[in-house]
């Protein structure tokens, strides 16, 4: 069974050029990582709304992710463009 993920942000204001040359470089890094199935990115430029949208084989899959950008200093990367931490969600797909 697969989950999705969401992270939701605003973006600084200005930063937004900036932000999609660091995720041109950094997102074919998630594509490619284990487990990882689908990446697909939102953003409203009224309300600088930022929300990368994500499915994992599992959550652990993705944790093992955040654990390597952490370590990369990636993650700390994307949040300088950010006003402020992402909400993460995780969402269990339902098989009905």
């Amino acid at each position: 069974m697969t989950i999705w993920v969401t992270l939701e942000m605003t973006v600084q204001e200005g930063a937004f050029g900036a932000l999609s040359t660091f995720l041109q470089e950094n997102l074919p890094n998630v594509r490619g990582f284990a487990g990882a199935l689908s990446v697909t990115l939102y953003h409203d430029p009224a309300t600088r709304a930022f929300l990368i949208h994500e499915e994992w084989l599992s959550r652990e899959h993705h944790q093992a992710y955040l654990a390597f950008i952490e370590e990369r200093g990636v993650m700390a990367a994307l949040l300088g463009f950010m006003e402020g931490p992402p909400r993460v969600t995780y969402y269990d797909r339902m098989v009905l």
